[in-house]
């Protein structure tokens, strides 16, 4: 699957994974604002045996599947002091 990943300009270290025929005005209210304006960080064709920094292109392909997108945000820090 050919997959869009769109960086948002008003949240730092967060993208959004569509489909290449995704449609982003399907996509729920919230996640428009947080991607309007919008910037497209990279094309990427996903497979089942891709690895991604965070899941496998299987788990990505699911969550692409069931929602029509998926959002990556920025990884929790812990602090331990």
């Amino acid at each position: 699957m050919l997959c869009v990943v769109l960086k948002s300009t008003r949240k730092m270290d967060t993208y959004l994974y569509l489909p290449k025929d995704g449609d982003f005005e399907a996509l729920p209210d919230e996640l428009k604002t947080l991607f309007t304006p919008h910037e497209v960080a990279m094309t990427l064709y996903i497979k089942p045996g891709k690895k991604l920094a965070r899941m496998t292109g299987a788990e990505l392909l699911e969550r692409l599947s069931d929602t029509g997108y998926y959002l990556q945000l920025p990884p929790a820090h812990d602090h331990a002091w």
